[in-house]
């Protein structure tokens, strides 16, 4: 009677260890689809790929401007903000250029080098610019990603999904996934040695 109830609660303990990996796996697959659907188009869309040093020629605050400024645009998004304009010499072409933080940046407005977020003071918008343009001024080069094939002639400071970003985002899903399938195997390894133990 004893090892009847334990045979059952061996049953029981196997069954919801291979759902527990089972639903790791699918969980895992889930992540995948939700990360290869977001982060890689941005990171494969992305022209500036090749990383080299910039000097900084002028750093202009302009007067402000509406962003975005492309079509389509929801009404709540369009604000008012100074506009501050980078330039720097590429050194690895000698080209004068405009530099923008991010993709992003030039997708909203390709006249501005920084678009912030969206804030109601806009005495901290105008400070937080005021405040990056003099980090310009004082750092002569900075490190920044041109397009090698030089279709897009711009410069970017940082990538919105850099590689090591994206192998991050894809660790964690991995991670999971393997202790998934390393949960199952050691379910099946259990229930082979006990059909083992029992034919012996």
């Amino acid at each position: 009677m004893l090892a009847k109830k334990l045979v059952t609660a061996q049953k029981r303990g196997e069954t919801r260890a291979l759902c527990l990996g089972l639903g790791m796996i699918a969980c895992s697959m889930m992540m995948y689809f939700f990360i290869g659907i977001t982060i890689v188009p941005f990171y494969t869309k992305s022209v500036w790929t090749t990383e080299t040093v910039c000097k900084v020629l002028k750093a202009n605050i302009k007067d402000k401007v509406l962003c975005p400024e492309h079509e389509g645009s929801e009404d709540e998004d369009i604000f008012p903000y100074p506009c501050l304009q980078v330039w720097v010499n590429l050194t690895a072409s000698g080209q004068e250029v405009m530099l923008y933080h991010t993709e992003d940046t030039w997708e909203r407005n390709p006249k501005c080098s920084y678009v912030p977020d969206k804030l109601e003071n806009s005495k901290e918008v105008k400070e937080q610019i005021e405040v990056i343009a003099s980090n310009f001024k004082k750092y002569h080069t900075v490190p920044c990603y041109y397009d090698p094939g030089r279709k897009e002639t711009s410069v970017i400071l940082s990538r919105l999904y850099p590689l090591k970003g994206l192998l991050f985002a894809f660790l964690w899903p991995t991670l999971m996934f393997t202790g998934g399938c390393l949960i199952i195997v050691l379910v099946k390894i259990s229930q082979y040695v006990s059909v083992l133990s029992a034919w012996q």
